[in-house]
């Protein structure tokens, strides 16, 4: 599985790299966007504030929309799930719109919320997954229009919230599988092997 996985040059991407490549993925670090339009795998690490992770893919924005919605698989990662919404509270610019919705502040006293949370979902990504504790740091989350697009939630603070989220082959995830131990690199694994039979 080639995996192009975006550069936004605002942060490193060293761990999920390494992740992916631990499970078997060869990934090619793209920073000229445009080789999105035609990557067979697509993954958005978590690095960056909205804005400036948009930045590079604006001018490609529609193409990569309609790519991910013919049904090549991608996978984005806090910041870069929130990207696949249409905007966000963080900034102005409009984000990719594979998901209807956008990001909005977390409705909590202690913000940023870091740390470790349980993922409750029954989403086949979780397959083999029996500790669903996963690692977050965020101030922003995505709010979804359509329900059934939010596969998996957190509670953080005695509220819930939307935590993974699928639509046609693409997966985002608020919370960091590349910062999250084994159960994290499992599901790393797992999409891996999900994206090779989605082709």
């Amino acid at each position: 599985m080639r995996i192009a996985m975006t550069d936004y040059g605002v942060g490193n991407i060293h761990s999920i790299k390494k992740a992916l490549e631990k499970s078997g993925a060869d990934v090619d670090v793209v920073t000229d966007m445009s080789r999105l339009l035609d990557a067979e795998c697509v993954v958005f690490p978590g690095v960056g504030a909205f804005d400036r992770t948009m930045e590079r893919l604006l001018p490609y924005k529609e193409g990569i929309r309609q790519r991910l919605l013919s049904g090549v698989p991608a996978l984005g990662i806090c910041i870069g799930a929130q990207i696949l919404f249409e905007s966000s509270d963080e900034g102005g610019s409009p984000g990719l719109g594979v998901f209807e919705g956008r990001a909005v502040r977390l409705e909590a006293e202690r913000i940023p919320h870091m740390g470790w949370n349980v993922v409750e979902t029954n989403d086949p990504l979780m397959a083999g997954i029996d500790d669903r504790h996963f690692y977050f740091a965020h101030s922003y989350r995505c709010s979804p229009v359509n329900q059934e697009d939010a596969v998996g939630c957190t509670e953080y603070e005695g509220v819930r919230f939307p935590s993974f989220f699928r639509t046609k082959n693409v997966y985002g995830t608020q919370f960091h599988p590349e910062k999250s131990a084994e159960a994290g690199l499992r599901l790393v694994g797992n999409f891996i092997r999900f994206a090779e039979d989605a082709l």
